[in-house]
């Protein structure tokens, strides 16, 4: 039996593993079950022949004892000396939002596709390689090197908790690890190379609180907050859709720099469940703003930060008492792994053999662990690869396709056929 065959002979497996991970409801925030499906998943590669490590984050942003930040490494020794290709992937999902037709953690099989909050992103793409690795195992049982599964917590949440923790203590050091190929949904034919920039802020205005029968006694923040965002829509929108990319970012509108309002809010807090009184009658002296900024290659981050500091600054001009503060949360620099690298070439190779198709290059339009692995753990050898459409990432009734699983199975299968070496590799 040859890779492929191994790999089609295990498409129940595949199904069934896909929908076990999709019924555990790993919820992020705020970090739900993350122990039990790193426990799973110990007991599935350690009876496939790994040596399985599980790690807690401890202290990590997020790791709490309610919600301890639990990562799962598995590593299976070839049976000589050669390189490491590891595959990682996330094990949290979001939120599971409205709108849903199907149970979102329910795995429900029909018309080829196995639904369920992480199917797609990304829970298929673990499944995927771990039948990859299994198959290629039980045919080149003597292959060099190593293989490698991680399975990691807090992706949906800049992966503090997981792929940076471990990047920290040496887990995707160059020198243990020479290939990362992380299974994100980005189609079966697509090798993705890296993805923008991003910077997280808090715009913060201050005001006066007063009687709301006599607003003229205090300060509104939230209407201070108003002009910023008036501001933002008037200059700084229409700019940032001028600047445009080299980078082969997918989909078209993510070529441009982009700005989302992630959240409001202003005034008296949200009352208590259970509440049913009306509120007090207070003009707002604080209002926050977080913004998430994406930028290109072409832009620097001190430019990036300055154009918010100037539209701040522009309505601090014109406003009696605007006062603001504005507070860096997070950046990451964008990320670009080269053509040409090693993983590239092989996964690249893989898809024209075992899908006929010239492969496309691409870069997300948002961050993924890729960043943790390229910035911290000076690895530049790094890919996302896995079966799946990006557009359904988040979104009711995610879905993943049972046959682009057991396509993308037999790439990285293929893969780790010219990355360990193997005598037939093509």
């Amino acid at each position: 039996m040859d890779l492929n065959e191994a790999i089609e002979a295990r498409r129940e497996d595949l199904i069934a593993l896909t929908q076990d991970l999709i019924r555990m409801p790993t919820l992020n925030p705020p970090g739900r079950g993350y122990r039990e499906i790193c426990e799973y998943l110990r007991d599935r590669l350690a009876g496939s022949g790994f040596d399985v490590t599980l790690v807690r984050a401890e202290g990590a942003l997020g790791d709490s004892d309610r919600y301890p930040r639990w990562n799962v490494i598995a590593r299976r020794e070839g049976a000589r000396a050669g390189e490491c290709v590891h595959f990682n992937s996330h094990t949290d999902v979001v939120e599971v939002g409205h709108g849903w037709t199907v149970d979102p953690f329910g795995g429900e099989l029909r018309d080829g596709r196995i639904y369920g909050r992480g199917a797609c992103d990304m829970k298929g793409g673990l499944a995927t390689s771990i039948i990859a690795a299994e198959a290629f195992i039980a045919t080149y049982p003597d292959f060099a090197g190593a293989i490698e599964i991680s399975g990691t917590a807090d992706e949906e949440s800049g992966g503090f908790g997981g792929v940076a923790y471990l990047a920290e203590r040496g887990w995707f050091d160059p020198a243990r690890v020479q290939h990362v190929i992380i299974p994100e949904p980005l189609h079966k034919d697509r090798v993705c190379l890296g993805h923008r920039g991003v910077w997280w802020a808090e715009v913060e205005t201050r005001g006066r609180i007063a009687h709301g029968s006599m607003p003229f006694l205090g300060d509104c923040a939230i209407r201070h907050m108003g002009a910023v965002v008036a501001e933002m829509e008037a200059s700084l929108f229409p700019a940032l859709a001028l600047k445009r990319t080299a980078m082969p970012v997918i989909p078209e509108g993510a070529k441009q720099s982009t700005l989302n309002i992630n959240s409001i809010h202003g005034g008296a807090p949200v009352p208590e469940e259970g509440y049913t009184g009306l509120p007090a009658p207070c003009v707002a002296d604080r209002a926050s703003m977080i913004i998430d900024r994406r930028f290109l290659m072409e832009e620097d981050i001190a430019q990036v930060k300055a154009e918010m500091r100037d539209v701040l600054d522009r309505v601090a001009a014109r406003r009696d008492g605007f006062d603001y503060t504005l507070s860096d949360m997070f950046e990451v620099q964008p990320s670009m792994t080269d053509r040409a690298a090693p993983v590239v070439t092989a996964v690249s190779d893989a898809i024209r053999d075992i899908l006929g198709n010239e492969p496309d290059y691409v870069v997300s339009p948002g961050t993924y662990d890729q960043k943790h692995i390229d910035r911290i753990g000076r690895l530049k050898n790094c890919i996302a690869y896995g079966p799946g459409v990006l557009d359904l990432a988040h979104q009711p009734d995610e879905w993943i396709g049972v046959q682009d699983m057991l396509d993308s199975a037999k790439v990285m299968g293929q893969a780790l056929k010219t990355l360990l070496g193997c005598a037939d590799a093509k």
